[in-house]
């Protein structure tokens, strides 16, 4: 947490994230404290992608190794952000995106079944569907943290992920189960007609 109203998620190197995060905190109470308003989720991540970016041209600092994710709500806007920064400072708004490693393989996965009028629980079996296309071993590797609202943030428990894996299973056998009596039913009727085709095709062969 940045803010009561901003999270930031990052990968790469953690000492590096650390630090970046202190850096964005320290920001964040400044413009409390001066401004009287918390800063506006753009602002932050305007923020972090600066400091990035002077670290790409500073002599004797190396760049920060990491990519975050940055959401949160602004005050009094009900509207989700969701902004990504990378080590060079270059920073875009994104309406669902992955960081780190497989994250192509998340990020074509969200292109592909993310919709703009997704429910919380919908949202949150896209994010584990998502997952699954990388992780292996199921529910274990998995934590989730949902903001709501300005301010509202859920962490879910294991019991509540595992039962969302299973029930992705579950519905990932039935679409097994269909698309195997889908092929059986064309089978059989290709193999019916080829049947039907036969006795004609004897009956107009010329007689020897």
């Amino acid at each position: 947490m940045l803010d009561d109203h901003i999270c930031l998620a990052f990968a790469g190197l953690t000492a590096d994230g650390r630090v970046l995060i202190d850096k964005a905190r320290i920001e964040c109470q400044s413009h409390r404290l001066t401004v009287e308003d918390p800063v506006t989720v753009e602002y932050i991540t305007k923020h972090i992608a600066g400091i990035k970016q002077k670290y790409t041209q500073s002599g004797g600092v190396r760049p920060f190794g990491i990519s975050t994710l940055i959401v949160g709500f602004d005050p009094h806007d009900s509207r989700p952000r969701l902004y990504q920064t990378e080590p060079s400072g270059i920073y875009s708004a994104w309406k669902a995106n992955a960081i780190g490693r497989s994250s192509k393989t998340v990020r074509e996965f969200l292109e592909k079944n993310h919709k703009d009028d997704l429910t919380r629980e919908e949202s949150i079996k896209l994010t584990v569907k998502s997952l699954l296309e990388v992780v292996q071993t199921g529910a274990k590797n998995i934590e989730i943290s949902v903001m709501e609202e300005y301010g509202k943030v859920t962490n879910l428990d294991l019991a509540q992920i595992e039962a969302i894996v299973s029930e992705i299973e579950r519905e990932k056998e039935a679409e097994a189960e269909r698309k195997r009596s889908r092929l059986a039913a064309t089978a059989a009727g290709q193999a019916a007609m080829a049947s039907r085709a036969d006795p004609e095709a004897s009956a107009d062969a010329p007689a020897q």
